[in-house]
């Protein structure tokens, strides 16, 4: 028996990638997975896929309505919805910071507070903000970004202080240089620079990430909330 069965799991970002990944992870421990994304047809190990805007709101609160109308619970949160729109400081416009903070931090905050009455109301759940390596380092050209996943970690600090007296957790997992069509674009010059920073002397791949989700959503960490699990072979 997987480490998730009869669990009910929402994971956002879902149609590639480490939501793939993550997705595909849950389901092969048990866990009745839904995934969401704003562009998604179908996804072999989800349940159920939705399509959703986290930026959104209204979409927000009606996907997990519908979540809890289908199968009765909501047990595990994967917000691992996120963009990237890189330049430098200086040069970023407004549109690009108000994308990418509507998605990578208003998505979480609008789910999170969408899952926290129903699990409230089972007294249990475990919630999982994806953020970011640069969401504790920096990183020149990703002001947005960084911003958006540094304010994750905040944010996953102060729900599992609000929610922690019902026995819900929520933490959070900060990739390093996962090999994904995020990174595929980087320069060899750019890749070689960061795998000199990185003691393991690899890049990560998805499924490293999935596991570290897996293990927080589980039972296996019913006494860790408001962490951060860095996933970045020793980067920092």
């Amino acid at each position: 028996m997987g480490k998730l069965e009869g669990k009910v799991a929402i994971v956002t970002g879902a149609s590639r990638g480490i939501g793939a990944a993550i997705v595909a992870k849950l389901a092969e421990e048990g866990a009745t997975v839904v995934a969401c994304a704003r562009s998604i047809e179908s996804c072999e190990s989800a349940a159920l896929c939705l399509k959703v805007d986290v930026s959104d709101s209204a979409q927000v609160d009606a996907c997990v309505k519908t979540v809890v109308e289908r199968f009765g619970r909501i047990d595990v949160l994967v917000n691992n919805a996120g963009i990237t729109k890189d330049g430098l400081l200086m040069r970023m416009s407004d549109d690009d910071w108000d994308q990418v903070l509507g998605i990578n931090l208003k998505g979480t905050f609008l789910f999170t507070r969408a899952v926290a009455r129903p699990m409230m109301k089972e007294r249990s759940g475990s919630i999982v903000n994806i953020s970011s390596v640069v969401g504790i380092t920096g990183n020149a050209g990703q002001a947005n970004y960084t911003a958006s996943k540094g304010g994750v970690i905040a944010l996953t600090k102060t729900t599992a202080k609000e929610l922690g007296s019902r026995n819900i957790r929520c933490n959070a997992v900060a990739p390093g240089f996962i090999e994904s069509k995020m990174t595929d674009g980087l320069s060899d010059e750019l890749k070689k620079a960061y795998l000199g920073s990185i003691p393991l002397k690899r890049f990560g791949n998805v499924d490293d990430v999935a596991k570290a989700v897996v293990w927080l959503a589980s039972d296996d960490a019913s006494y860790v909330t408001g962490q951060v699990v860095g996933v970045n072979g020793g980067m920092i």
